[in-house]
């Protein structure tokens, strides 16, 4: 899939209600788990004791934090759109967000993003964007919220 190109305001406007597209699936590991766990200093074990949680887990297995599914989201997010003619984009905030399941460990996962809203604020772009993270096999999807970019373009 070709990501969506934008280089301005008025580009972004256009797209305002539209689905933006889907990412490449990626799959969760449990060394990246572990990893993430160690940066975090969140070493629960249902995130990184794989015995522990094939025994006693209620879902048979590790899973990932929920805090590392939303932390890909940029990676995901650079699949699907490519903002061009930037000064500077900066992360605004998380809304109405909501993790509806867990993400078991060798999951593989995919961003859909919709652009729902998108103002200038005196030349800063405010873009409020939907996110939905699919787990692949599951009609539920991990999270679904929304997301806001600040956009500074050159012109």
């Amino acid at each position: 899939m070709d990501k969506v190109i934008i280089r301005s305001y008025n580009e972004l406007e256009k797209l305002i209600g539209h689905e933006l597209g889907v990412s490449d699936y990626h799959q969760f590991t449990q060394e990246q788990i572990n990893l993430f766990a160690d940066a975090t200093l969140d070493h629960q074990w249902i995130h990184v004791d794989k015995d522990r949680a094939l025994k006693e887990s209620p879902f048979g297995d590790t899973i990932a934090h929920g805090y590392l599914t939303l932390s890909i989201l940029p990676h995901l997010w650079n699949q699907i759109v490519d903002v061009q003619n930037l000064k500077l984009q900066v992360n605004y905030g998380i809304e109405k967000f909501k993790f509806n399941q867990p993400v078991l460990v060798n999951s593989r996962v995919r961003l859909v993003a919709r652009l729902n809203n998108a103002v200038n604020l005196r030349g800063v772009c405010k873009a409020n964007i939907g996110v939905k993270l699919e787990v692949e096999g599951n009609k539920k999807p991990a999270y679904e919220g929304e997301i806001v970019f600040l956009y500074h373009f050159n012109d």
